[in-house]
């Protein structure tokens, strides 16, 4: 069996998360962002949204560190952004909404999914510029960078929430990102 760690980063959502991924037949455990680097074994590692980029505790280094797939939700996606030297500043429109976003390359992640999807993402935070060696797996009117992925290795983000019931193909992302794992 699979088994994905999702890191606690003080968001609301993160139980969410661990629900999604216990729900889908995954090992998985809820840790807090302080947990040291060698004390996860897990297969996949999912960075889990929160309140800012100041309170991820070990996060860096678990990107920087582990050779394992790695997915960031909203605060996960900046974070990796921001270890990889990409950028991340305020957004134009802030609080959680409704966002179409489009697929622009559909990848191991998006395989299955429409063009087009609705999401629910806040954007008072966002990836402004793309990290090198990164790619944009879909954007919308209001953000250029809504997903990314790293080209050689199994790190992907993306700014909104697919574990909540109002963001479209939310559980097929997370069968996906298992499937990753499971390679």
């Amino acid at each position: 069996m699979v088994k994905i760690y999702v890191v606690y980063n003080y968001g609301q959502y993160n139980h969410l998360i661990h629900r999604t991924l216990r729900d889908l037949g995954v090992e998985t455990k809820l840790i807090q962002n302080t947990t040291p680097v060698e004390e996860i074994d897990a297969d996949g590692l999912v960075l889990g949204g929160g309140p800012s980029l100041e309170r991820t505790g070990n996060c860096e280094e678990y990107v920087r560190k582990l050779d394992i797939p790695i997915l960031g939700i909203c605060l996960g996606h900046q974070l990796i952004a921001k270890v990889f030297g990409g950028e991340v500043g305020r957004g134009k429109t802030g609080g959680y909404a409704e966002v179409e976003v489009e697929i622009v390359d559909k990848d191991e992640l998006f395989e299955g999914f429409p063009e087009r999807i609705k999401v629910w993402a806040s954007h008072m935070d966002e990836v402004k510029k793309l990290p090198k060696d990164f790619k944009v797996l879909a954007k919308s009117d209001i953000c250029e960078i809504e997903a990314m992925r790293h080209k050689k290795k199994p790190i992907f983000g993306v700014q909104w929430h697919p574990e909540v019931y109002h963001s479209e193909y939310g559980v097929e992302l997370y069968k996906n990102f298992v499937e990753i794992c499971k390679r």
